[in-house]
């Protein structure tokens, strides 16, 4: 059976491929073997500028070369490395033996070729590329992604600002709020988690098979090698990778910045499955209609039904993404003694985790978007809640003295049908001044929402 779109084991690279052309570049196997690409011609650069007179400087002409390498590397060039690798079994030796290869016929890099890969483990390339991946990913897609989420969320707490709403504590009818205050809530919590994913500081160390830089010494026992690593890890690219550097490390990076930034995106997650299911409680309310696309069915037997597609589809995967990101947090960090493989191949499966979260943002925009408000529901839903005014006139009463205000409003409309009449005529009897009577009469459950309309127009 052939490869495709509907033979793929993995929806993300079948039915929902389109939706992640931005992230599979990044976070595949071709992203992974680039970036590899990308960190041994640093190292290699660096080593040529080290001061050592087995190297010389490389020229200008070679480092253009070179930087060209990673610049226009293709996915020619990822197959050619893995046919490598059916002979070396060893994908990070295939990259190394795929380089020296483009030295052919230019004998400065010729000469030069055993300081491709000069001292490094295996998992120097790995965690550094691997950690220029999440930074690509996590700038490039996923917060993006939440950004366009927040916009969104922005344009709707001020437009629907003003536009009062029954508010459902518990599922009973509660204190009236507006529409544009539920939105700036989200967006509020939506803003702390996003700057707590971007403030996750990506690392990557180079410092050899234990972290002690033991093959780096034994080579030139006086070089002071950990500054020459930290420099690499730091500097921008192209010429450095622009990395934190990790300096106290085992076999590999300890991961606690992976847990770190995963937890954060996972929390992000958590928020917009909130989201997604109080907009779906609200469509089921009807207090939005969802627009309609020629051609959509949403019942196979049942022609009149307008599904909320978009956020079931967005709850479900932000589901898996964070499943998985979940478990790469608790996972990645723990390393049997010096080094075990158990984190290669959850590794792996960081661009699925990304990648179920970044298709759940665009089911989630596209949900949003599709959004039109029913204040004739709304408003519908406010007059048939008069009971709710029980908590603004039990509190005037309770300012004025008045014994057993709570009881007494509770007697009244516990578990009852209020009417405006009833209200009004507890009102003209309470032994309170006339004009806090007067501004009590003129209160209705649509104009009871407090500050909520000022502190939707201040996100």
């Amino acid at each position: 059976m052939s490869l495709s779109t509907i033979t793929a084991l993995s929806p993300l690279d079948g039915r929902y491929a389109p939706k992640l052309a931005a992230l599979r570049p990044i976070m595949s196997e071709h992203g992974y073997m680039h970036r590899r690409v990308q960190v041994e011609v640093a190292w290699f650069i660096a080593l040529s500028d080290a001061g050592f007179a087995e190297f010389k400087p490389l020229t200008t002409g070679a480092r253009a070369y070179l930087l060209g390498l990673v610049k226009n590397f293709s996915e020619a060039d990822s197959a050619a490395i893995k046919e490598i690798e059916k002979t070396t079994n060893h994908d990070v030796k295939a990259v190394e033996y795929w380089i020296k290869s483009k030295f052919e016929a230019r004998p400065e890099l010729e000469k030069a070729a055993e300081f491709v890969h000069f001292a490094c483990t295996s998992e120097d390339i790995n965690n550094t590329s691997h950690a220029l991946q999440i930074r690509s990913g996590r700038d490039q897609v996923i917060l993006p992604g939440l950004d366009r989420i927040m916009l969104k969320l922005r344009e709707m707490a001020h437009n629907y600002a003003d536009v009062p709403m029954l508010s459902r504590t518990h599922g009973q009818t509660a204190s009236p709020t507006t529409v544009g205050k539920e939105m700036a809530n989200v967006l509020v919590r939506l803003q702390t988690a996003c700057e707590k994913i971007a403030a996750v500081k990506i690392m990557g160390k180079m410092n050899g098979a234990v972290g002690n830089y033991n093959a780096h010494l034994s080579a030139w026992p006086d070089f002071d090698w950990e500054a020459f690593s930290k420099k690499v890890v730091e500097t921008p690219e192209p010429l450095g990778l622009g990395l934190t550097f990790q300096p106290y490390s085992i076999q590999i990076e300890p991961h606690d910045y992976m847990a770190e930034l995963f937890d954060a995106v996972a929390r992000a997650n958590t928020i917009l499955i909130d989201l997604s299911r109080d907009i779906w409680g609200y469509v089921s309310l009807g207090y939005f209609k969802q627009k309609l696309k020629a051609g959509e069915i949403g019942s196979s037997t049942m022609p009149h039904k307008v599904n909320p597609i978009d956020f079931e589809n967005a709850e479900g995967n932000l589901g898996l993404a964070n499943a998985l990101l979940k478990h790469l947090a608790e996972k990645l960090p723990i390393s049997r003694w010096q080094r075990d493989l158990t984190d290669s191949t959850v590794l792996r499966n960081i661009g699925v985790a990304l990648g179920y979260a970044a298709l759940a943002y665009a089911s989630l925009l596209t949900g949003l978007n599709k959004l039109e408000l029913n204040e004739e529901a709304l408003q519908a839903d406010l007059d048939a809640s008069w009971e709710v005014l029980a908590e603004p006139i039990q509190t005037v009463m309770r300012r004025f003295g008045v014994p057993g205000a709570y009881e007494k409003l509770k007697e009244v409309t516990r578990g009852k049908t209020v009417t405006a009449e009833a209200l009004h005529t507890l009102i003209q009897s309470l032994e309170i001044p006339q004009a806090e009577k007067d501004r009590l009469l003129v209160m209705t459950p649509g104009s009871y929402t407090g500050k909520a309309a000022e502190l939707a127009r201040r996100v």
